[in-house]
């Protein structure tokens, strides 16, 4: 089969098995109609099927599971069916085993997920040919530790945020960046955010939108006592230290992409910096990224007379 050349890497490959991801949220019928129809599409493409636990959890769909410890083979492709937050959710599975994912955008915005409901058969007959763009996008990593003890590490493929947790006073801490005092702090957080994560949280907050392929990361500041206190856009081979001071009155929380998350306390120390593992994520081969910037932030073009 011909690929017709377009901007971007196009890798010529098949899958073997689709691993079928979706998370029950509210009551949004249409992850599970979506669900359905791709599932019924897949077994007619005569391709080895399943779901991962948490969608067996959370939909009636008669599929073997795949437990994590068994993907991961070379020819696999998890699909995820909702929004921007069911993909956050299946891509840090992914990481941990290589696998390539797309979405089946039913979210509201859907900056990760690019495939329209009712495009399943269509954009994946594509894509399962071997007819796709494949980005790599790498993931924050982050510890809370002290002198004597690491007490958590994860990953994000958004965003850390450093909130105020139990505190209702604005917050102190300090940012080094590679071991040199940035500035300290006193504010209601900070948001450290990925490329990726740079339309979510962080864009509400002020923070600049970068293009995906940037090997960045941006600090932004949230509600700081200091007018001056700006967003800080930093290479992605640094590492951030926040100090949590210890005039603080209240345990503090880290959260990584709104999901995980843990209290940290005055006196402790937040280590944020570039992951080791990397999200693949697949597109259409029509996809631009500034088609989806401009669709999903409502820029509309404008004529010059």
């Amino acid at each position: 089969m011909s690929v017709k050349k377009h901007r971007g890497q196009i890798v010529k490959s098949k899958f073997k098995r689709v691993i079928v991801y979706a998370r029950q949220h509210r009551a949004n019928q249409g992850v599970s109609e979506s669900l359905h129809r791709l599932v019924e599409f897949l077994e007619q493409q005569k391709i080895q099927v399943f779901q991962d636990v948490d969608t067996l959890l959370g939909f009636d769909v008669q599929l073997p599971v795949l437990t994590k410890n068994e993907m991961g083979e070379k020819h696999d492709l998890i699909i995820v069916i909702g929004g921007d937050g069911s993909l956050l959710s299946a891509a840090r599975m992914a990481t941990k085993v290589n696998t390539p994912v797309i979405g089946i955008n039913r979210g509201r915005l859907g900056f990760l997920t690019d495939v329209l409901p009712d495009e399943i058969e269509t954009r994946l007959s594509a894509v399962l040919a071997g007819q796709y763009k494949e980005e790599k996008r790498f993931l924050l990593h982050t510890r809370i530790y002290d002198d004597e003890a690491v007490y958590f590490e994860g990953e994000a493929v958004n965003d850390v945020v450093l909130s105020r947790g139990n505190e209702t006073h604005l917050i102190e801490f300090s940012v080094y960046i590679n071991e040199q005092l940035v500035s300290n702090y006193r504010s209601d957080g900070m948001i450290i955010s990925s490329p990726t994560g740079s339309t979510a949280y962080a864009l509400s907050a002020g923070g600049p939108i970068m293009h995906p392929q940037l090997n960045a990361m941006v600090l932004v500041p949230m509600f700081s006592h200091s007018l001056s206190s700006r967003p800080l856009v930093i290479d992605g081979e640094s590492k951030i230290e926040l100090h949590i001071s210890s005039v603080n009155e209240a345990d503090l929380r880290i959260s990584c992409d709104g999901h995980e998350s843990r209290m940290v306390k005055p006196g402790q120390r937040v280590m944020i910096e570039k992951d080791s593992h990397q999200l693949r994520l697949l597109h259409p081969l029509d996809y631009h990224y500034y088609d989806t910037l401009r669709s999903k932030l409502g820029w509309e073009s404008t004529h010059q007379g």
